[in-house]
């Protein structure tokens, strides 16, 4: 048994650590916090997913409010399509205590290391070059004003972009609502997949524009998971705190940080966690 002291310390540690990487990547913390918390420090499912959703309501509030200021975030994008997440999040939080209650918890385990691994690919193929490579403009780009524009610094220029496809990246967008609630991980898994790849917006519009969306799909369903018992306020206090602290450095480097480094980081953290993950849910190891 840890003492409470060192519990504490511990949790704001993983939890510091985890919004320095959820803000760099526009994952939110809760990608890094729910395997940690499971996987290393034994805390059970539920109660991980709840403290993380609670303390990626803090990385969003904490990062999106800088990547706005600097004109990185696209509002109008991720409002269009926070619709669809804060919808469907719902349908996670009541599944993840059927889920739970049925003794499935492994099931949860090879869902969460199987979203992280399909992501791999992804980002590997689009790691040879800064931005995305060039589309023309779709009817979706001219009726929902996928563009944009913002100062680079670490390219020490001006990008202007535009998006198209957007009916895929809600499509998308709709999954990750799911996946949110059902894991406590916020969805920028997906939600920066959406925006990344389907969408083929910047790799940095779509890691800050996923920050600004995470908030308010973590909000809708953290009440379920209120209301279900598995908000631990003294682990999700202590989360919320960490992650906070960990995402305001996060910010800071991603201004001086190029995509293609962000990319390797994810890439590297992906391929980690999503094997010890999917091995947890097989039975193997701890």
């Amino acid at each position: 048994m840890i003492p409470p002291l060192e519990f504490l310390g511990l949790v704001l540690g993983v939890s510091a650590f985890s919004g320095l990487l959820g803000a760099l990547t526009g994952l939110g913390g809760g990608a890094f916090l729910v395997p940690i918390y499971t996987l290393y420090m034994g805390i059970p499912f539920p109660y991980a997913a709840g403290a993380s959703l609670i303390s990626t309501i803090a990385t969003s509030s904490g990062s999106a409010s800088v990547y706005i200021r600097k004109g990185i975030v696209n509002v109008r994008i991720g409002v269009g399509l926070a619709v669809a997440t804060t919808t469907s999040s719902i349908i996670g939080s009541i599944l993840v205590a059927r889920i739970y209650a049925a003794g499935l918890e492994h099931v949860l385990y090879l869902i969460f290391g199987a979203v992280l691994l399909a992501q791999i690919y992804v980002q590997w193929s689009r790691s040879k070059s800064e931005l995305p490579p060039p589309r023309d403009p779709d009817w979706t780009t001219r009726m929902f004003q996928l563009w944009g524009r913002y100062y680079d610094e670490a390219l020490g220029r001006e990008v202007e972009y535009h998006g198209v496809r957007w009916w895929l990246g809600a499509l998308i967008m709709l999954a990750a609502g799911v996946v949110s609630s059902l894991l406590g991980i916020g969805a920028g898994v997906l939600k920066v997949l959406a925006m990344d790849w389907a969408m083929n917006i910047p790799m940095k519009v779509s890691t800050t524009t996923s920050n600004y969306m995470i908030g308010t799909t973590a909000a809708t369903g953290s009440a379920v998971y209120w209301a279900h018992g598995y908000i631990q306020p003294f682990l999700a206090a202590g989360t919320a705190l960490g992650v906070l602290a960990g995402s305001y450095v996060g910010t800071r480097l991603l201004m001086r940080t190029t995509g293609r480094k962000i990319r390797y980081i994810f890439i590297a953290i992906l391929a980690y966690l999503g094997v010890r993950m999917v091995l947890r849910g097989l039975g193997y190891g701890f």
